[in-house]
């Protein structure tokens, strides 16, 4: 005859990691349910119930939804999530929809920050990454502040 202790609650399984190691390249589309690092290149669709961090050598493109996103590597186009962090050396171009953004002093977004569930602008479903000719465009348009000149 065994004891059972009623008030003991089991343990939460541990979530699983997947990792895309540098060097390695996946395309196509990811649905998975425990948490996603990636080091290699991600081209195409990511959904995960938990968490993804791309590593300072990983590189993403396309549409990742997940619950909160970590980057220290360069993340392209479109992002779902609660909250995004942006660490030092990360780089986040496109359209971002999350209820809490935060960017490390080093780190880099270009694009438009939405909140969860708002549309984007016209103009950037046109162009969710500006190109090089664009950026140079831009920052020939803001104000020269050298020799005190505006």
């Amino acid at each position: 005859m065994g004891i059972l202790k009623k008030s003991r609650t089991p343990k939460p399984p541990r979530s699983a990691v997947t990792i895309i190691a540098q060097g390695n390249k996946f395309s196509g589309e990811m649905n998975i349910v425990g948490k996603l690092h990636i080091d290699g290149l991600f081209e195409g669709t990511i959904a995960s119930l938990d968490s993804i961090s791309v590593g300072r050598r990983g590189e993403v493109r396309g549409q990742v939804k997940a619950h909160e996103i970590t980057v220290s590597g360069l993340l392209e186009g479109e992002v779902h999530c609660q909250c995004i962090t942006i660490e030092n050396g990360g780089r986040v171009h496109g359209v971002v929809h999350s209820e809490e953004m935060i960017v490390a002093r080093k780190g880099s977004f270009l694009g438009e920050r939405l909140l969860l569930n708002e549309t984007p602008s016209p103009e950037a479903e046109q162009s969710a990454t500006p190109g090089n000719e664009e950026i140079a465009r831009l920052l020939d348009d803001l104000p020269s502040f050298r020799d005190g000149k505006r």
